[in-house]
């Protein structure tokens, strides 16, 4: 009996040593979390440590200092009221720390090992030319040609004028620009490409969440520190790169209102000398001057900026103004010549946009005043295929790899732009209905290894019939071969 109590007791020592140094091991895989607010490292920012592993992030302890300075609490009363309070020596705050049950703990990510990249030196050389930079632009970005080349040309003059030696008196005034399209044409998806074609920060924002400075919301210098942020903190870097407002008619003044117009008209009259050109100060790592985080100067002259808005009822505006002409004769237009102008955005003019709501300073400092057109039935069928990053594309290599072939009919590719036609949401209407028809294909595929081949009908996308299902080695029939080609 006692050699098996030694041998018992021998075993729960051995797995009692395992098991602490096996924690030993894991320790340093797991995140530190705060003990007051429950966030990890990898959110809260670096961690104080407190003896018996107690950490406590800076926000918590700040707040606690905060709480202790600008409270009004008579301690030598509070400790009179309470005559049995314990000393805090006597608590074993290493028992709070084992409070947090394991599966509240967050392991550490594995740092994937960095490459270590030359830096590239920023210059006129490395900004590729206007036919160069279309030429990437025509690859993701179907239809459009006006507008791409507008904006080739703009950004590239841009940074000649950055670079611009100032040896004269010349100097070369910036040019920014205001996109207007209808929605689902490409606006942001134009500025997202030009993004990762140039080597220069861009930073995407919208202006539905700019506020007047005072009220809740983000300030208007939330847009300069966003592009601070993606060039990695570097002012230098910063002041060179592209900022994209979009929803830029969601600040629009508004009609009819006794109240104070705070995401309106302020909006556009406190954007004014961030749009010029001024030295602003900016928040380093926050959104937010209110943070406790240094602040840096940001001069915003060399900063190109991209404005983009549906504007929705502006054609009613524009239509309005050109069906002022001649009303009563034999040369008076008929009222409704416009209604069906797909190109009526591209007659938009300065005053058009000023009864819709924007301020002319506000119009003034955006010289470049291009619109994108709508998308007709040609253009969404090309888009299905044709792009870089084409949406049919996607699912091909989503099926390819269960190893299956996807092919749609060319009728089916136009049953789903005559669909995307009727909701009016433009290029994004196809992916949801492309999620739509896909749904049952995507499930029922992976069940059935024998299939090779599926080709999407127009009467699957009608309806009327289902897709063609080709097994592993099964070909089409020559004619239909012929009629699919």
């Amino acid at each position: 009996m006692i050699e098996e109590r030694e041998r018992t007791d021998m075993s729960d020592d051995k797995e009692y040593l395992e098991t602490t140094s096996s924690d030993k091991k894991n320790k340093d895989s797991y995140e530190k979390i705060c003990f007051m607010c429950r966030r990890p490292e990898s959110k809260a920012g670096k961690m104080i440590d407190l003896p018996n592993n107690i950490h406590i992030c800076t926000d918590c302890m700040q707040r606690s200092f905060d709480t202790m300075n600008n409270s009004n609490i008579n301690y030598d009363e509070l400790m009179k009221n309470i005559p049995n309070m314990p000393n805090i020596s006597m608590i074993d705050l290493s028992s709070l720390q084992n409070q947090i049950p394991n599966r509240q703990k967050v392991k550490k990510r594995q740092e994937k090992p960095k490459e270590k990249v030359a830096p590239k030196v920023f210059d006129i050389k490395s900004i590729p030319a206007p036919h160069k930079i279309k030429a990437s632009l025509d690859e993701y970005v179907i239809g459009q040609e006006h507008a791409k080349k507008v904006m080739s040309v703009a950004v590239y003059n841009h940074y000649k004028r950055v670079f611009a030696e100032n040896t004269d008196d010349v100097e070369i005034e910036k040019s920014n620009m205001l996109m207007i399209g209808p929605t689902g044409s490409g606006k942001t998806y134009m500025v997202k490409t030009l993004a990762r074609l140039l080597d220069v920060p861009l930073a995407i924002t919208d202006a539905t969440s700019l506020t007047e400075a005072g009220y809740i919301g983000d300030d208007i210098e939330s847009v300069v520190s966003k592009l601070l942020a993606a060039a990695d903190n570097d002012v230098e870097k910063a002041e060179h790169g592209i900022i994209f407002i979009d929803e830029i008619d969601k600040i629009a003044k508004k009609k009819n209102t006794n109240q104070r117009d705070v995401s309106g008209e302020a909006v556009q009259q406190g954007m004014l000398k961030l749009l010029e050109g001024s030295e602003i100060e900016v928040p380093v790592g926050a959104n937010s001057k209110n943070a406790m985080v240094p602040l840096t100067t940001v001069d915003t002259r060399n900063i190109l900026f991209i404005c983009g808005g549906a504007f929705p009822d502006l054609e009613e505006i524009v239509k309005e103004r050109l069906n002022k002409t001649a009303s009563i004769g034999f040369q008076a237009d008929l009222k409704d010549k416009y209604d069906h102008d797909d190109s009526l955005l591209e007659k938009v003019t300065v005053d058009d946009l000023r009864k819709f709501g924007m301020i002319p300073e506000f119009l003034g400092r955006l010289p470049v005043i291009f619109a994108l057109k709508g998308l007709t039935r040609d253009m969404l069928v090309e888009i299905l295929k044709e792009p870089k990053n084409a949406i049919l594309k996607q699912y091909q290599k989503l099926l390819a790899m269960d190893e299956v072939k996807l092919e749609f009919e060319q009728g089916a590719l136009e049953a789903i732009a005559d669909m995307a036609m009727e909701k009016h949401t433009g290029a994004r209407a196809l992916r949801a209905i492309l999620e739509e028809y896909m749904l049952d294909i995507m499930y029922e595929i992976p069940k059935d290894d024998s299939i090779g081949e599926v080709i999407i009908t127009k009467e699957y996308i009608q309806h009327t019939g289902g897709p063609k299902i080709l097994l592993r080695g099964q070909e089409l029939p020559q004619l239909e071969m012929q009629e699919r080609n």
